[in-house]
């Protein structure tokens, strides 16, 4: 029996490199892709990177809830990148093929920090508890340690989950085909292809999502239940429109963001539509980091002053 096993596997044609399929369609549709894809990949960096910029510039934004913005800005930053570049690649057709190596690291550092990030938005919303509900212990409730700690551990723990899950998969067989109907290494992908068991890495992916998502999301409703408690009880109707103008923007982000992956992945299997995977994937891989931005700009009155006189500055200096 070790035999006959033995030269099975050896014939067995073991796959090394994937092609992603992207999205097929004619090439203006392919084109119309490229170039939305690509505007709205400028607009996250550039949108990003102004919030960072304006915090570190700024001593007025020298405050726990901006130190978590920045290192959302900073995580949209490269989450965005870990998969929209590549999407570009392969719908222009000139880098469609990739190894098992590069796709399990394309997956390990999209699905780290989709994690990382629900990890922050609990972080946050736990913050403006604390900053609506205990207002006279918010200085020594949440300083500039406990903010570093905290968001220390939510990078810590989005890696460490999907840690679990890539050396569980990197232990997978792939014997043909060997096409992703996606434009991101997914882990719905690696469970339809791989040509052995599959049952402890879905169970696996199942337990994560529901650590990483169920729980975070769990902190975030109890955080805002709190919040808006408090918020109804303030008697003025100006105070409850100041209290919630401080969380208004985060809940927004929330609500967009858990929407979409608790339908990718909070789920006992992973043999749902591809193709409907792939189109909920673009909302919460190119859509919401772009969002994310513009969101806390808009609502958000001291940001909003802030990037205006900085805007204001630039044009006396042109």
């Amino acid at each position: 029996m070790d035999l006959m096993t033995r030269r099975e596997t050896e014939n067995q044609t073991n796959v090394q490199e994937f092609i992603l399929l992207g999205f097929p369609g004619t090439w203006y549709f392919q084109m119309s892709l490229v170039v939305l894809f690509s505007v709205m990949y400028m607009l996250t960096i550039l949108g990003n990177v102004s919030i960072i910029a304006l915090v570190w510039i700024h001593p007025q934004f020298h405050t726990p809830m901006y130190f978590f913005l920045c290192n959302l800005s900073f995580l949209e930053i490269w989450f965005t990148t870990a998969c929209v570049p590549k999407a570009i690649g392969v719908m222009l057709g000139t880098s469609q093929t990739l190894s098992f190596t590069v796709c399990l690291l394309q997956f390990f550092f999209f699905l780290s920090l989709g994690s990382t990030e629900c990890f922050l938005l609990a972080v946050m919303a736990y913050d403006r508890y604390l900053a609506i509900c205990n207002p006279l212990r918010y200085s020594s409730l949440m300083n500039s340690t406990i903010a570093v700690w905290l968001a220390l551990i939510s990078w810590l723990c989005g890696f460490l989950a999907i840690s679990v899950l890539a050396s569980l998969i990197a232990r997978l067989s792939f014997c043909g085909p060997n096409i992703i109907n996606h434009f991101v290494c997914d882990i719905d992908s690696w469970i339809a292809l791989s040509c052995t068991d599959t049952s402890l890495i879905e169970l696996a992916a199942f337990i994560i999502s529901i650590v990483v998502v169920v729980v975070s999301c769990a902190i975030t409703l109890v955080s805002y239940f709190y919040i808006i408690s408090t918020i109804l009880r303030i008697p003025s109707a100006q105070g409850q429109q100041k209290a919630f103008s401080t969380c208004s923007a985060h809940l927004t982000v929330v609500t967009i963001w858990y929407g979409s992956i608790t339908f990718l992945y909070v789920k006992p299997s992973a043999q749902n539509s591809l193709d409907l995977n792939k189109t909920i994937n673009i909302f919460s891989t190119v859509v919401t980091p772009i969002l994310n931005p513009f969101i806390y700009t808009l609502r958000n009155k001291e940001v909003k002053e802030a990037l205006a006189k900085m805007f204001s500055r630039r044009s006396n200096w042109m």
